[in-house]
């Protein structure tokens, strides 16, 4: 793999760009947090397991009143912690659908 990248907008215009090091050790950074998010993950999958063994009908499964308390407290914190609650809610938002789906999923009837 080259360690240039080439933009070729025409024949006469070839910009050659050595990657910026500056953005490839804080990629390095991101990845290593990424591999710190994935251990939350697992965390929080084997707390969903054990809520979820609590549950006795898939109706149980989604809790709007709980989702609706969540995001909000998600908006408050993410201001108090400077950080952009667009952010936060897209996330907490794919976050919950991803769980719900995979309590339906994995929910066994009793």
């Amino acid at each position: 793999m080259s360690k240039y990248i080439c933009i070729c907008n025409d024949l006469y215009d070839l910009i050659v760009a050595m990657p910026n090091k500056n953005i490839i050790k804080i990629r390095k950074e991101l990845d290593k947090l990424d591999n710190s998010l994935l251990k939350i993950i697992k965390k929080r999958v084997s707390l969903v397991d054990k809520v979820l063994k609590n549950k006795k009908y898939k109706k149980d499964i989604v809790d709007r009143k709980r989702i609706n308390i969540i995001l909000k407290n998600i908006s408050k914190k993410s201001r108090a912690k400077n950080i952009d609650p667009k952010i936060t809610q897209k996330i907490w938002k794919s976050m919950i659908n991803g769980f719900i789906d995979y309590e339906y999923r994995n929910f066994k009837k009793r």
